[in-house]
């Protein structure tokens, strides 16, 4: 018996916790957290616990298929790899790309490479149903849309503003250093609709209606300007725009916010000082933020209230947004987005593009592309044909009717991925894909921190890496620069192109990563950004005159709840990976709706009951479960694609960022009668 120990990461969350796999005999046995590794010292949630599961499943995708009238037959990788390459050419204008944050850098950047050279950016990923507002928002304000400071960083906050998260249950590691905080004297403040595990450690718990979170905001601004909270050197000497900033706030009194938040106005006052006084103060968010029709507004204020204390370029302060998947953030760095190049280098800015045009030897267009909503939105119109890597946006995308509807018109769909999902089972050509197990590659977290993940088990059948795939399309399709030999070498072309990324390499990395901005090969690394200036032209962060917008949709008599979605700590997005892990599936494996108590008991209803829920886009059964949740407000996953809580949610956008309204749209609810 061979036993081997594999250093790497996980695969699930944006918190990037570093685990051992123990391979025997070929297969993984088991995983250990690694002991010393500066995010998670030792720990693992369960999913992290258990995420080798799924890894040598009997139904992974092992061969090329291609759709035979209802099904789908085994076909080879030379007569597989000719399809797809000579169908791109065809509609090379009428194309798009989605990439996915589940995949490493290296595959993320050929991804987008390949798109962009084949002559599009029509190229996206989930970033933008998550965390779009965020790379926008935090960009304006501060010239970098990630997270400023550390993980570890967030032990020394004297007060932990949550806004819009549920940490304990989805990035538990992280919420390790809450609670070490806590115990240090730090308040704990917790905005949410839930009564959520992290609102029962809280302080201060502001129970507020989805959707109002820039009331909220503005009302605590209005607070600290009127009772002179504020540190006047700080914006003195490092922002602009404040004047107009502060004529935009004077409406927002603590009582006029509460009627529309549903918080007392009290709360938002002690809310407010607590922030203020504290020496120093973060703010953590997550989709309770971003996922709305005003997302980029949402951000903004948050940014408001950090310029406005000082609370940025210190230990312990800043803003920092907990990113959902593994490698949003490394997805984002590498330019799988329609408007820009990798590292944030915008696709108008005609040195941007001159650069990568040298870089990779072809002219590039100037055209800002379609997002993942409007790719979809356009299928068989605008876009002839759509290639998948790694996402299921009939699972993951609002209004999932709308979705299969649109998928469905298109010539020509590729997915690539390790399981046939939900959307594959949609397309014309399915490609196997290794999972992270089963190659090698680079993950960055939701702090900057870039990893490499090691290939720890051979993959499934002819299975192959996402970024192999895509290499050999490229061959095929007579593009040059993509006979790639090693992922390694991928990452060397990367740090050309992202100037973050420069100074990191493989034998750099070793099992703690390094995180940007890393300039130079002996700079260790950055672990809080604007410490001195920001990130902007000028060096000054921007305030944000935002205004409280509602949301598309308001209860009225006919769908009278409201219906926010999210995530339970015991699955993963879609579930393709956690629903096919043993022990994850069997803490619970069906969807459920939770209502406020009082809610349930006026609709004669009780725990356990499976009810209807409708939208004005289609409806879906689930188990009733009860608790403090807001009133009139019902929570469903979105993990389970039997009862998909997608199907019920809007498309209505957020102007900027694009991002969909998923944390609001109105429902009714009605016991379940089996006919």
């Amino acid at each position: 018996m061979s036993v081997n120990i594999i250093d790497t990461v996980c695969p699930y969350c944006g918190v990037g916790c570093g685990i051992s796999l123990s391979v025997r005999d070929g297969r993984i046995a088991g995983v250990e957290p690694m002991k010393y590794h500066p995010v998670n010292e030792g720990k693992l949630c369960i999913k992290g616990r258990y995420c080798f599961e799924f890894v040598h499943r009997k139904d992974r995708l092992r061969s090329p298929l291609v759709r035979k009238n209802d099904g789908f037959c085994e076909t080879s990788w030379q007569q597989v790899l000719k399809i797809v390459a000579e169908r791109l050419l065809e509609y090379r204008d009428e194309i798009g790309f989605l990439s996915s944050a589940k995949c490493t850098n290296e595959e993320n950047y050929i991804i987008q490479k390949f798109a962009r050279v084949l002559g599009t950016n029509n190229i996206d990923h989930c970033a933008r149903l998550c965390h779009a507002p965020t790379v926008v928002g935090l960009g304006e304000a501060f010239g970098s849309g990630a997270m400023t400071n550390s993980i570890r960083d967030i032990e020394e906050s004297r007060c932990i503003l949550i806004v819009g998260s549920n940490t304990f249950e989805q990035h538990p590691l992280i919420a390790r250093r809450i609670l070490r905080a806590k115990n240090s004297g730090a308040k704990i403040i917790v905005v949410d609709p839930r009564r959520t595990i992290t609102a029962r450690i809280a302080d201060l718990f502001l129970q507020i209606y989805p959707g109002t979170n820039v009331a909220l905001l503005n009302g605590m601004a209005n607070v600290i300007l009127k009772k002179e909270l504020f540190d006047y050197e700080f914006i003195k000497k490092r922002t602009k725009g404040f004047e107009k900033f502060l004529k935009s706030i004077e409406k927002y009194t603590p009582e006029f916010v509460s009627k529309i938040c549903g918080v007392e106005a009290k709360l938002i006052e002690d809310a407010a000082k607590i922030y203020a006084e504290s020496e120093r103060s973060t703010i953590i968010y997550c989709m309770g933020v971003t996922q709305f029709a005003h997302g980029t507004d949402n951000v903004r204020a948050c940014c408001n209230l950090a310029l406005l204390t000082g609370n940025i370029g210190k230990p312990g302060t800043g803003i920092n947004p907990l990113r959902g998947q593994n490698n949003v953030q490394g997805a984002c760095d590498m330019g799988a987005l329609p408007d820009f190049f990798p590292g944030y280098q915008r696709i108008s800015d005609s040195k941007a593009r001159k650069k990568f045009e040298e870089l990779w030897g072809c002219e590039l267009s100037d055209e800002t592309g379609l997002t993942v909503t409007e790719m979809i939105d356009e299928a068989g119109k605008k876009i002839k044909s759509i290639y998948i890597m790694g996402e299921n946006p009939v699972v993951s995308d609002p209004d999932t009717c709308h979705v299969e509807k649109c998928l469905k018109k298109l010539d020509f769909l590729v997915v690539q991925d390790i399981f046939l999902s939900e959307t594959a089972k949609l397309a014309d050509v399915i490609l196997p894909a290794c999972c992270w197990a089963e190659k090698e590659g680079t993950f960055t977290n939701t702090e900057r921190r870039v990893q490499l993940i090691r290939k720890a088990v051979e993959p499934p059948g002819k299975s192959m890496p996402d970024y192999r795939i895509i290499s050999a399309i490229a061959g095929k399709a007579g593009l040059n620069g993509f006979d790639y030999s090693s992922a390694e070498e991928i990452f060397n072309e990367i740090r050309t192109a992202v100037p973050q990324y420069a100074g990191i390499t493989y034998s750099r990395l070793g099992s703690r990563g390094i995180q940007w901005p890393c300039p130079t090969e002996n700079h260790p690394g950055t672990p809080i950004l604007h410490t001195e200036d920001f990130a902007t032209p000028d060096g000054r962060g921007c305030f944000s005159a935002v205004e409280y917008m509602e949301s598309a949709e308001k209860p009225d008599e006919n769908y009278p709840f409201i219906l926010t979605t999210g995530r339970i700590v015991f699955h993963y997005h879609t579930g393709t990976m956690t629903r096919n892990s043993p022990h994850l599936a069997a803490e619970i494996n069906e969807c459920f709706a939770e209502l406020n108590i009082e809610d349930a008991e006026r609709a004669g209803l009780r725990k356990g009951d499976i009810i209807k829920v409708t939208s004005r886009r289609g409806e879906i059964t689930a188990k009733v479960r009860l608790s403090n949740i807001k009133k009139g407000v019902v929570f469903i996953p979105f993990h389970f694609s039997e009862s998909p809580a997608n199907r019920l949610t809007q498309r209505a956008l957020d102007r900027e960022s694009k991002i969909p309204e998923l944390k609001v749209c109105t429902v009714k609810i009605n016991k379940f009668k089996k006919k």
